[in-house]
């Protein structure tokens, strides 16, 4: 099994985390907002991460 994707899209998901922490701070959003926005990001990159085993 190859991990490579995998490994790739955890590495992306620490960089948008850490530049919507720095957009957030910027933006003041709350934490509702931020955690709406990182739920979205989750769930489309579980679907993209699943669209690879087709």
């Amino acid at each position: 099994m190859d991990n490579g994707g995998l490994i790739l899209l955890i590495f992306l998901a620490f960089l948008f985390a850490w530049g919507l922490n720095r957009v957030r701070r910027r933006l003041r959003f709350g934490p509702m907002a931020y955690t709406g926005v990182m739920l979205t990001f989750m769930v489309v990159v579980l679907a993209v991460y699943t669209q690879t085993f087709r």
